[in-house]
C-alpha cells in the first residue's frame, strides 16, 4: 500500500510539473484553466484539411479560423485530403456555454465545445498556439487545455459621445477584444457634448445634436448611420461579441435637448457643450412627451441592436431643473413620490417596462438605485463596494466598473493594479456569486482620441480580460512573461498600446530667473520616444522639431508638445503659453501658503511666466482651500506700471470657484498700501461650467510702485445642493501679469 501510495504521489507530482512547464512554454492569454504539455507537434501546412461541425455558424467559424490561419502564416488549409486534420465538433459534455477543449496530437488536432461560443474561443487560443510569421509550414506544440470562462460578462466600454472614434478604429478593437475572449462591447453613443446614433424619426438629433464648437472656434462632431451600426454589430458578432448600446436618460442628455428642447423642463434652446462635468438641463420628467420621444428612439436602437440588454445610463441626475418644473412636481404629487429622488426611479422604472415588453433587460449605472430600482434591472457600479451591496441586497445582478476606468492615468492605475484586482473581495460577492455577471473596463473620453485610446487600454486591458476569464488573481512574473510576446502581437497589428506602470509623457515647465530662460524637461514611458514640438500654436507632427529629454526656450512662445514613438503620436499634445512681464521671476511671499499639492513652481508661484491650461492639475496653478490668496510681489525697484492681471479658475465640480472679490494694491514700501481696484466677480458655486477668468486693472496713467499685492477673498463654504456641500472651496490662481 505504501509503494502504491507513493507511486500516486509522484504521478501526481509529475502532473504538476508537466502543467507548469507547459504554461512556462506557451503565451495564451487568458491563462486556460487546465494545460497538459504532451509529446511532440502537430505539423500544419497546406495538405492539413479542417472537419466542421453541421450548422451555419459552426461553419462561419471554421472560416474565420482559415481566413486568419492565412493571414497570420500564408498558409491555405485543404478542403480535404490525406493529411493532418483539424477536426471541429460540438460535446455536449464540456461544461459551461463558453467551454471548450483543445486536444493537439502530432497528426490531429481536436476541437470540441459545448456551443458555438465556445468553438470560437477555441480558435481564439489555437491562434495563439500557432507560431507568428509566413511559412510553408509551421509547428503547434502536443498540448491539452481545457478551458472555460469564470464570468458571463467580460466588457469594455467606448465612450463615443465627448469624442468621436470611427468605425474602422471601432472594429480593430472589437477584434482585439475577441482575441482576449472579451465578449462584450458597449457603446457609449449619446452625451452631453454629442449624440452618436443616427434615428431617422427625429433627424435633429444627428443634424443638430451630434456637432459643437469648440472654445477656439472649430465645429468638431460626427454620427453613425444606421447602415455603419449594423455593419459594426456583424462585424462584432462573427468575432463572438454582443453590442450593447448606451443610450443616456434622464441625464448627460444636452445633445438631445438642443436638438428637441421640448423634452426638457424649461423648454428653452441651449447649445451643445464643449465642456465636460454634470450638467443640470436633463429630460423632463413630468412631460409624457418626453417619454413618447425615448420610446420611439429605444424602438430605432431595438431594430439595431440584437443584444438581450440596453443601457440607458441614469448616473449624475441633477435634480434642479425637476425641483422648478411644475410639471415634475405634478408628476410626484399624482404619482405618490417623496421627492425627486423617486421621481428618478419612476423615470427609469417606466422606461424598463416599456424595454420588457420589448423583450431587452435594462442595464443602468448603481444611480439609479437612488429612490428604489425594480431587482430586474442589471446594475452596473462604479461607486464602490458599498452601491454593490446594496445592488445585491435588492436581488439585483450586478457588473463591476469602478475598478477598471482606463481613463485614469496609467502610473495611478498600473498593470499590476487591474492584474490583482480581485474580484471576489467582498463576502457579498461570494455569498452572491450567481448576481455578478461579471465586470466592465470602461474608457471615458474627455481627454482621449484616437491619438491616445489604445495606450489606455493596452496592456491594461489584457490583464482584465484574463482576471474575469479565470475570476482569480494569478501569477504576476508569469503574466508579464506571456504578455512580452504579446507586445509582439499588437506591434504587428500597429497598436499604440502604453507602458505598464508609469505616464507616456511627464513634462516640467520652469523659469530659470538666473539664465532669463524657461525650461522644458520631458520623460517618456518608454525609452524610444521622442518629444516634437511647435512654438506657434501648431500641432506637433513627425516634421516638428525635436528634442529628447530638455529644450529652453528665450522668447514668449505658444507651446505643444507631444511625445511621438514609431513615427506616431503617442499623446495629446501638451500646451505651454510663456508670456513676458514686469513681475517674471521676481518672488512672491504669501500671507497663506499655498497648499503644498498645488504649488510647483515655489516662490516664483504666479510670476514664472507659465499660463496655465484648463487642467488644475497642470502643475502651474497655485490652489488654497479654505484661506484667501494674499500675495505680495517685490519688483526690486519702483517699475512704472499700466496693468495688472490675475488668471483665476472655476470649475465648481471639483470645489474651485472663483473668489467672491479680487483686490490689487500698490506700495512703495511693502508696509503701506494704496488700493487699485477692487473687483466683485459674482462668484456662483453652483455654476457647473469650467472657465478662467481674468480680472484686470488698467490705469490710463502709469503708477510708479516697487510691490504689487493681489488680494483674493474665498467663496467660502459649498452651498446646499452642492457635490461637496459644507465643505471648504478652492482658490486657484495661475499667474500675476504686470505690464
Amino acid at each position: 500500500m505504501k509503494l502504491r501510495s507513493a507511486l500516486l504521489f509522484f504521478a501526481f507530482v509529475l502532473l504538476i510539473v508537466q502543467s507548469v512547464s507547459a504554461r512556462a512554454d506557451l503565451s495564451i492569454i487568458p491563462q486556460p484553466k487546465r494545460i497538459e504539455r504532451g509529446e511532440g507537434a502537430f505539423t500544419l501546412d497546406k495538405t492539413t484539411s479542417i472537419q466542421a461541425p453541421v450548422g451555419r455558424r459552426a461553419a462561419e467559424i471554421v472560416r474565420f479560423f482559415a481566413d486568419n490561419l492565412k493571414e497570420q502564416t500564408g498558409i491555405t488549409l485543404a478542403k480535404s485530403g490525406v493529411g493532418s486534420r483539424i477536426v471541429f465538433r460540438i460535446d455536449k459534455m464540456i461544461a459551461g456555454e463558453e467551454g471548450y477543449r483543445i486536444v493537439v496530437s502530432n497528426r490531429r488536432i481536436n476541437v470540441a465545445a459545448r456551443t458555438d461560443k465556445g468553438l470560437f474561443w477555441a480558435v481564439q487560443t489555437l491562434r495563439q498556439l500557432i507560431p507568428a510569421g509566413k511559412a510553408q509550414a509551421v509547428a503547434i506544440p502536443a498540448v491539452t487545455i481545457e478551458d472555460a470562462p469564470e464570468f458571463s460578462y467580460r466588457g469594455h466600454m467606448l465612450d463615443v459621445g465627448r469624442h468621436f472614434f470611427p468605425v474602422e478604429f471601432i472594429k480593430k478593437q472589437i477584434d482585439l477584444l475577441s482575441y482576449y475572449k472579451i465578449n462584450t462591447f458597449r457603446w457609449h453613443l449619446t452625451e452631453d457634448q454629442g449624440w452618436r446614433i443616427e434615428i431617422k424619426k427625429y433627424p435633429n438629433l444627428t443634424k443638430v445634436g451630434a456637432w459643437r464648437t469648440e472654445a477656439d472656434g472649430t465645429r468638431y462632431g460626427g454620427f453613425y448611420t444606421q447602415d455603419q451600426i449594423r455593419d459594426v454589430v456583424e462585424y462584432a458578432r462573427i468575432r463572438n461579441i454582443t453590442v450593447i448600446p448606451e443610450i443616456e436618460m434622464p441625464g448627460h442628455s444636452m445633445a438631445a435637448l438642443v436638438a428637441y428642447p421640448e423634452f426638457s423642463c424649461r423648454m428653452k434652446p441651449i447649445e451643445v457643450t464643449p465642456e465636460w462635468g454634470v450638467h443640470k438641463d436633463v429630460f423632463c420628467a413630468g412631460n409624457d412627451g418626453t417619454f413618447t420621444f425615448l420610446q420611439d428612439v429605444l424602438d430605432e436602437v431595438i431594430a439595431l441592436f440584437p443584444s438581450n440588454y440596453i443601457h440607458i445610463g441614469g448616473d449624475e441626475v441633477p435634480k434642479d431643473r425637476w425641483h422648478e418644473c411644475l410639471k415634475c412636481q405634478l408628476r410626484i404629487k399624482n404619482e405618490g413620490l417623496k421627492d425627486e429622488h423617486e421621481l428618478q426611479s419612476y423615470f427609469i422604472k417606466r422606461l424598463q417596462s416599456y424595454l420588457a415588453k420589448k423583450g431587452k433587460t435594462l442595464i443602468g449605472w448603481d444611480e439609479i438605485l437612488e429612490g428604489g430600482a425594480d431587482k430586474n434591472a442589471v446594475i452596473e457600479v462604479w461607486r464602490g463596494d458599498a452601491e454593490a451591496a446594496k445592488a445585491l441586497a435588492n436581488g439585483n445582478r450586478v457588473i463591476m466598473a469602478g475598478p477598471f476606468y482606463f481613463d485614469t492615468p496609467l502610473q495611478s492605475k498600473t498593470l499590476k493594479d487591474v492584474y490583482q484586482t480581485d474580484l471576489l473581495s467582498l463576502p457579498q460577492y461570494r455569498e452572491n456569486r450567481k448576481l455578478l455577471l461579471g465586470a466592465e473596463a470602461p474608457l471615458w473620453t474627455e481627454r482621449v482620441t484616437t491619438v491616445n485610446a489604445e495606450s489606455k487600454l493596452y496592456p491594461r486591458l489584457q490583464a482584465f480580460a484574463e482576471i474575469t476569464w479565470t475570476g482569480k488573481r494569478g501569477d504576476l512574473v508569469d503574466f508579464k512573461r506571456r504578455m512580452a510576446e504579446h507586445y509582439r502581437y499588437l506591434d504587428a497589428l500597429a497598436v499604440a498600446y502604453g507602458p505598464e506602470d508609469r505616464a507616456i509623457a511627464n513634462y516640467k515647465i520652469s523659469f530659470d530667473s538666473a539664465k532669463r530662460v524657461w525650461r522644458l524637461d520631458a520623460a517618456g514611458g518608454f525609452d524610444d520616444i521622442v518629444f516634437r514640438y511647435t512654438t506657434d500654436g501648431a500641432e506637433p507632427s513627425t516634421d516638428s522639431s525635436a528634442f529628447k529629454n530638455s529644450i529652453e526656450f528665450t522668447r514668449p512662445s505658444a507651446i505643444k508638445a507631444a511625445p511621438f514613438r514609431r513615427g506616431r503620436k503617442y499623446e495629446l499634445s501638451k500646451p505651454f503659453t510663456l508670456v513676458a512681464n514686469k513681475a517674471l521671476g521676481k518672488p512672491v511671499k504669501f500671507a497663506n501658503p499655498v497648499d503644498k499639492r498645488y504649488n510647483k513652481a515655489g516662490e516664483m508661484a504666479l510670476t514664472d511666466g507659465i499660463l496655465g491650461s484648463g487642467d488644475f492639475s497642470d502643475g502651474i496653478w497655485a490652489g488654497w482651500q479654505g484661506a484667501d490668496l494674499d500675495a505680495t510681489i517685490d519688483l526690486g525697484e519702483r517699475s512704472s506700471i499700466n496693468s495688472i492681471a490675475a488668471n483665476f479658475m472655476q470649475q465648481s465640480g471639483s470645489w474651485i470657484v472663483l473668489p467672491r472679490t479680487v483686490t490689487f494694491y500698490s506700495s512703495d514700501d511693502g508696509e503701506n498700501w494704496t488700493e487699485l481696484q477692487n473687483t466683485e466677480t459674482k462668484a456662483d458655486a453652483m455654476d457647473m461650467s469650467s472657465a478662467i477668468r481674468t480680472i484686470n486693472f488698467a490705469s490710463e496713467r502709469p503708477i510708479s510702485a516697487r510691490f504689487v499685492r493681489v488680494k483674493a477673498v474665498q467663496f467660502g463654504k459649498l452651498p446646499p445642493g452642492h457635490n461637496g456641500a459644507g465643505g471648504d472651496s478652492w482658490i486657484f490662481a495661475d499667474e500675476i501679469i504686470i505690464k
